[in-house]
């Protein structure tokens, strides 16, 4: 009977990256599975000096394969977290469950996903992908509001799909792709050093420094503008080309960042399931949410494919989420991106735009179509008379100031301001309590 630990497995030195100092104390050290100990590693200790809960897959042992037992002593340690309060990360790395004909591993994979939802929400779950996932297993990595991958792990439920690294980042699976194992653990340490320890606890407060002010336009600008120096850590990067998501700080407290202008493409339908997973990630650990808007809308052309729906999602998520939300227009905000992302009903708590945004229900050319098409008629450069009579259309109706007219922003910033402004509505939201009608949860297209 085999019941030598491997001190130098793969898995055990993946939670000495993890833990502070290496230092970590198993749980269910002795459990035995098919005549040997369990092909998974519980522990906890300390990481970025607060307690966590960990799981890291065997591969020596068994190769890693599911069981019973192993599935026991996971649960056991979701049960931990959740009468503690305190975030839990599962390294994979398995082919999969035992085959042995009988319902057993069902049941295990079963169990697993089970105590895992019971406290999503709760505390903060964070997937590694360290290896192999394979069958089952992925619904249980993927149940976590962060899936890491290292560039060589694979994904999948069938054996010929692509499971790559790469492919799950492309369908938004994997928030972030790392090189390998070291890297991955590094930011998984970035992450629990930004997300709150439960849905209870307010968000992290480090001391910060700010970034040099940069007069250009363009998102990183912004973003840099925005946030203290060092602080961003990007989620979602190959998945929805036109839009940006991620963790950062603003006069060091965790923020989350949502913009509209990483292209000049419209929002797709994966840029709107992109924008709603996330704030609805932050909006279950009270993170706040800025939102950059600068888009001409969502693409039509894409409706058949989704669009639609995900747009309704997206309005549906900003919609239901408690968080502090506070958005800037830096640019364009054209019909239902207005409404989903910036307007009053469905997201902020104070909405800013510069002095050079633009707030139209229409794009200004569709809005010369529909409002003034008599005074297209005769012109002898319909292009050119388009394009001049839009730029009346938006100096008559879709300035900054003509939306503040009517409450459709609360203040007009210039560039410079933004910064103290977005720290400010922070300071003075952060007390911010909402109650809502009883329901468990909204019922939006998912």
């Amino acid at each position: 009977m085999q019941i030598d630990k491997n001190l130098d497995s793969a898995a055990r030195k993946r939670l000495v990256a993890l833990f502070d100092d290496g230092a970590y104390t198993e749980i269910n050290s002795l459990s035995m599975e098919k005549d040997c100990l369990t092909s998974v590693v519980t522990a906890y200790g300390y990481v970025n000096g607060s307690l966590v809960y960990a799981y890291s897959q065997d591969k020596t042992v068994n190769s890693g394969a599911v069981g019973t037992v192993h599935a026991q002593k996971i649960s056991k340690l979701y049960s931990l977290a959740a009468k503690t309060g305190r975030p839990v990360v599962g390294i994979h790395d398995s082919n999969g469950a035992f085959i042995d004909g009988t319902v057993d591993s069902l049941n295990a994979y079963g169990e697993m996903i089970g105590t895992a939802a019971s406290v999503s929400g709760v505390v903060p779950q964070i997937s590694v992908i360290a290896g192999v996932c394979a069958g089952s297993a992925v619904m249980l990595a993927c149940s976590a509001d962060f899936v890491i991958m290292t560039k060589d792990s694979e994904l999948f439920v069938a054996p010929n799909g692509n499971g790559t690294a790469e492919a799950a980042m492309k369908t938004g699976t994997a928030s972030v792709v790392c090189d390998d194992d070291i890297s991955a653990i590094e930011t998984v340490k970035e992450l629990l050093r930004l997300i709150p320890e439960n849905n209870l606890t307010s968000v992290p407060v480090y001391e910060y420094d700010d970034n040099p002010y940069s007069a250009g336009n363009k998102l990183s600008d912004i973003i840099s503008n925005i946030t203290d120096a060092d602080s961003v850590t990007e989620l979602y990067e190959g998945f929805g080309k036109a839009s940006y998501t991620a963790l950062a700080t603003v006069s060091g407290s965790t923020v989350g960042i949502a913009a509209t202008n990483k292209t000049e493409d419209r929002l797709t339908a994966d840029d709107s399931s992109k924008i709603a997973r996330f704030v609805r990630t932050c909006d279950a650990f009270g993170i706040p949410v800025i939102t950059i808007v600068d888009t001409e809308g969502f693409d039509a052309e894409e409706e058949s494919a989704g669009s639609v729906r995900n747009m309704t999602m997206l309005a549906g998520t900003y919609a239901e989420a408690t968080t502090v939300k506070i958005t800037l227009v830096s640019g364009k905000a054209y019909g239902p991106v207005f409404v989903a992302l910036a307007s009053k009903g469905t997201n902020s708590d104070l909405t800013f735009a510069w002095e050079s945004a633009v707030i139209s229900p229409l794009n200004p050319l569709a809005a010369v179509e529909f409002l003034w098409h008599d005074r297209l008629a005769g012109a002898e450069n319909t292009a050119q008379k388009r394009n001049e009579l839009a730029a009346e259309y938006i100096s008559e109706y879709a300035t900054a100031e003509k939306a503040a007219y009517r409450n459709g922003v609360d203040e007009i910033i210039a560039a410079e301001q933004t910064r103290a402004k977005i720290a400010e509505a922070l300071e003075i939201l952060s007390g911010k309590r909402v109650s809502g009608l009883p329901k468990k949860h909204n019922n939006f297209p998912l």
